[in-house]
């Protein structure tokens, strides 16, 4: 890895990993982190996708001293970048069919969180911290932080944090349902590695149709007859896969089930 590298995609063993190598995101980082996630959506061997930060943060969001250069060169035309970067990073991750399994060693704040919250499980170290961070800086968000945000807390409890800002810890974002587990600050990314590798070796058709499902459920506006006929198609399509032949056989032979994804 160059010293000068951003952001970082490698993949062993089917499992996809994209890095971050900078806590607040610049031109080169958007970029290197939109290319990353776009080659693990891609990949046709990852069985799961582990997105990680540093142990100082896992992302604070928009790098405001290039933004501050933005700014006084075109006032108008500065945040842009949530179109040309932003957005796309977001659907990008969101096209990821595998599950995505984000390690928070540090600060995840403004856009940082929303990035973090459109992974599947969200491992977090005891010292991580959390906040919506934009109207600190005269914003509201981006990255689809407040949809996200509704969708896990509920509308009052997204506003509080929204209008707020207040920062706070991995115990509380625990409380709230943001993150799927706290461990010691020296096992984060250890912690999170191996619920990636555990995702790697389970049944990947099955897991991309509950991501899906459960988004679908998440945006509302759907009926229930029209959500009970997708899980019925999804049912008779992965009932002929091998994976679920093969995990009912091992079911009544009493032994562990192997899953090779297909």
């Amino acid at each position: 890895m160059s010293e000068n590298t951003a952001a970082e995609f490698a993949e062993e063993d089917g499992l996809a990993v994209v890095r971050l190598h900078r806590p607040a995101l610049d031109r080169q980082a958007k970029e290197e982190l939109l290319a990353a996630l776009r080659r693990a959506a891609a990949s046709r061997t990852a069985r799961a996708v582990l997105l990680l930060g540093s142990d100082k943060a896992f992302c604070v969001g928009q790098d405001l001293a290039e933004h501050a250069r933005a700014l006084a060169e075109d006032r108008e035309g500065a945040l842009e970048t949530v179109r040309e970067h932003y957005n796309p990073i977001v659907l990008a991750l969101e096209d990821i069919g595998v599950p995505v399994v984000v390690g928070i060693g540090g600060a995840a704040v403004g856009a940082g969180l929303g990035l973090a919250l459109a992974g599947d499980v969200r491992v977090a170290a005891r010292r991580a911290r959390f906040g919506t961070a934009f109207t600190g800086i005269g914003l509201a968000s981006d990255s689809g932080l407040a949809a996200r945000l509704v969708r896990c807390l509920g509308q009052a409890r997204a506003m509080e944090l929204m209008l707020l800002g207040t920062v706070f810890g991995a115990e509380r974002a625990l409380d709230l349902g943001l993150v799927t587990e706290v461990v010691d600050d020296d096992a984060w990314a250890e912690r999170a590695e191996e619920v990636a590798r555990e995702l790697a070796a389970g049944p990947t058709a099955a897991y991309a149709a509950a991501k899906r499902q459960v988004r679908s459920a998440a945006v509302g506006g759907r009926g229930l007859p029209e959500l009970l006929e997708e899980e019925a198609g999804d049912q008779v399509r992965l009932g002929a896969t091998d994976d679920h032949v093969g995990a009912v056989e091992a079911f009544t032979a009493k032994r562990r089930p192997v899953f090779r994804g297909r």
